[in-house]
């Protein structure tokens, strides 16, 4: 057994207010997480690091003798091949190019008792359901046949209406282990927004549900169900869960289905090349059709068994809750925890019915050790004073797990408050693109206030200035020097991949621009500033949209905000808009406005000062909660809204009118 011998010392590191937090895990504890494993194991073949960042730079500098460990590492159920790479060109690089995978087999091979839990669903529609991992890997065999039965084959495409409810983990399942391709839209999208997306795979076979219970509301999606049905001439059959307010209509019934299939039909995994489409995750879709990004059955086995295994510290027998919907990719990686030997708690209905603590209880009672959840979530709850370590028994809990937005200071200063003591939080950030990380925590790592701690294992991230230089302590773009296995293998239906390579490629050619702005300090800490698509660059310098974000939603007084600035073509400095929903029962007024002008310039700087602050009824946001800021900065820069945003991609569109007349008139 080894320890990195370069940390600072033997002793635990304690939390020094404004510099480091982090639970005191002593090194036996350290040799006991899921890299500390790997560190041991590479040690015995030979391969010591002094530091987490010294494995790092192995990881990407050595890529081949990397990701071929982790093979091994994780003895993945498939063969490898004889080779790793063919080459490390970006985009098109070939990775295990003789190897044969199935992700589906990864998943139901964890070993885990079959006695043991493997889906507990929470639902407002229903009761609990849990199924454990045999009963589990009996509802896959039997999906897998009745798909078979309706004739789904390898390259097929297999889609889903449905809510984050273990019979999608199921359908997911079953159509992996068949080498079809999977797709999901939860039940809250609009019929336009799953047209959208879905029609592009032109799928075979449709799963579906007819509404759902949103809190004490009951949601009937039938008439949307029936235009999506119309708008997908390709579907061959529709299987229905009963869930929800109806039955869905002339279609084959789930558990009929399930229960028809012939117990003599063994469960199999159809062997299926590295790079074979498993399944298609889409953009946000707020201009034009959402990018359709598949992702590989080998890519995404292989990162995820990293992302749980060493990154978030995933252990067998832990208990998996991350606030997700089917449509996020936060759900696929989810589903993925299963691959360690974890059990996952799916959640649906309104999160926050019947009150803000609901998560919380959810975790509490289901012993979760691994909670998974956004800042905006974590924020409003800091809002309101909670202290869910104090009110209820999060004993089991070990990591919490944070991304989708940036994690303000504040809220970090909060969790160590509120959580446990030896609570880790995990502050990551990655993307549908990847389906997991570039940038994360891990317990080998510092918790730096306001900071992720480090780049993920495999990850060759850093930051570009404009002529592509690297820099350090300043805002850059964040870029990816190396291929990673889980880039997306293509977009659907790109030929010749040219929206493939417009979307990473066209800045800096051979390089992965991601899009986000990012500053990486000289101890290789990460603070992300937010989208570079929508950056305020005033008189030259840019602002990052979180440093606004972070300040004003955490007035008392405030919401939620969004932040645009328009250039001046003429060379001027442009204009700096900050929109504001105000808590409920307040007004703008102009003392309000004053008071807010007072604590920017006092806390962040007279350039900060926007030079209009205007008071919105909501903020628009992408249905996996994505601020509106370039879509919103178009329009006011004269697009027709119906031209730049789909009204069934987004929340709130009709707050969009408010906004134009905001910025039309003078502050």
């Amino acid at each position: 057994m080894t320890t990195f011998t370069g940390r600072p010392d033997a002793a635990p590191l304690t939390w020094e207010p404004g510099v480091v937090m982090r639970p005191a895990f002593t090194p036996a504890e350290l040799l006991e997480t899921g890299l500390g494993k790997y560190v041991a194991w590479l040690a015995d073949r030979g391969r010591r690091f002094d530091t987490y960042l010294d494995m790092w730079a192995w990881s990407v500098a050595e890529l081949e003798d990397f990701w071929a460990t982790l093979w091994e590492y994780f003895d993945v159920a498939g063969s490898p091949g004889n080779r790793v790479l063919s080459d490390r060109t970006m985009p098109g690089t070939n990775w295990f190019p003789t190897a044969r995978v199935n992700y589906a087999e990864n998943v139901l091979r964890s070993g885990a008792d079959p006695e043991e839990i493997a889906i507990t669903g929470r639902s407002q529609t229903r009761g609990p359901v849990e199924l454990t991992f045999g009963e589990l890997a009996e509802q896959v065999r039997r999906a897998r046949a009745a798909f078979q039965s309706l004739g789904v084959r390898k390259g097929d495409r297999v889609v889903g209406y449905l809510p984050n409810i273990p019979e999608a983990v199921v359908a997911m399942l079953a159509t992996s282990s068949l080498g079809a391709t999977w797709a999901c839209c939860p039940p809250e999208f609009g019929a336009r927004s799953v047209i959208d997306r879905l029609s592009q795979l032109e799928p075979k076979l449709l799963l579906a549900v007819s509404g759902y219970t949103y809190g004490t509301k009951k949601v009937d999606r039938t008439s949307e169900l029936e235009t999506i049905r119309a708008a997908l001439p390709t579907v061959q059959n529709v299987v229905g869960l009963s869930y929800g307010v109806h039955e869905v209509d002339d279609a084959h019934d789930w558990g009929d289905l399930l229960a028809a299939q012939s117990a003599d039909v063994p469960l199999e995994f159809e062997p299926v090349s590295f790079d074979h489409p498993l399944w298609t995750l889409f953009s946000s879709g707020t201009t034009g059709l959402p990018k359709a990004v598949v992702h590989s059955h080998g890519g995404i086995t292989l990162e995820h068994l990293k992302l749980h295994g060493l990154q978030l510290d995933t252990r067998a027998g832990d208990r998996v809750m991350l606030m997700t919907t089917t449509g996020w990719t936060v759900w696929n990686c989810l589903v993925s925890s299963l691959m360690v030997g974890a059990s996952i708690v799916v959640t649906d209905g309104n999160p926050l019915h019947p009150d803000l603590e609901d998560p919380w209880r959810t975790v509490a009672e289901e012993g979760v050790s691994l909670f998974g959840t956004s800042p905006g979530y974590l924020m409003a709850c800091r809002k309101e004073s909670m202290r869910p370590g104090y009110a209820l028994d999060l004993s089991a809990l070990r990591t919490m797990a944070v991304t989708g937005a940036v994690l303000p200071p504040e809220a970090y200063d909060w969790l160590y408050d509120v959580l446990p003591a030896d609570v880790y939080v995990n502050s990551m950030s990655g993307g549908t693109d990847i389906c997991s990380n570039f940038v994360s925590g891990n317990p080998w790592l510092p918790v730096y206030r306001g900071e992720i701690s480090g780049p993920a294992l495999g990850a060759d991230v850093t930051a570009f200035d404009d002529a592509g230089e690297e820099v350090t302590d300043e805002v850059g773009e964040l870029v990816v020097r190396s291929p990673m296995p889980s880039m997306p293998v293509a977009f659907w239906n790109d030929e010749g991949m040219e929206r493939y390579r417009a979307s990473y490629f066209d800045t800096y050619p051979g390089i992965w621009r991601h899009g986000d702005w990012v500053t990486v300090s000289e101890r290789r800490s990460f603070s992300i500033q937010g989208r570079s698509d929508a950056t305020l660059n005033r008189g030259g310098v840019r602002l990052g949209t979180a440093e606004f974000y972070n300040l004003v939603e955490g007035l008392p007084e405030v919401q939620d905000s969004l932040v645009v600035h328009l250039e001046d073509h003429a060379g001027g400095p442009g204009e700096l808009m900050l929109f504001i929903q105000l808590a409920p029962g307040l007004k703008m007024t102009a003392d309000t406005v004053s008071a807010l002008r007072g604590v920017i310039r006092n806390e962040l700087s007279p350039r900060h000062v926007p030079d209009l602050i205007a008071e919105v009824p909501a903020v628009p946001r992408t249905l996996t909660g994505k601020k509106l800021e370039t879509p919103i900065k178009k329009i006011l820069a004269g697009a027709e809204p119906e031209r730049v945003v789909s009204r069934g991609a987004i929340t709130h569109y009709e707050a969009i009118e408010a906004y134009v007349r905001a910025a039309s008139k003078t502050d």
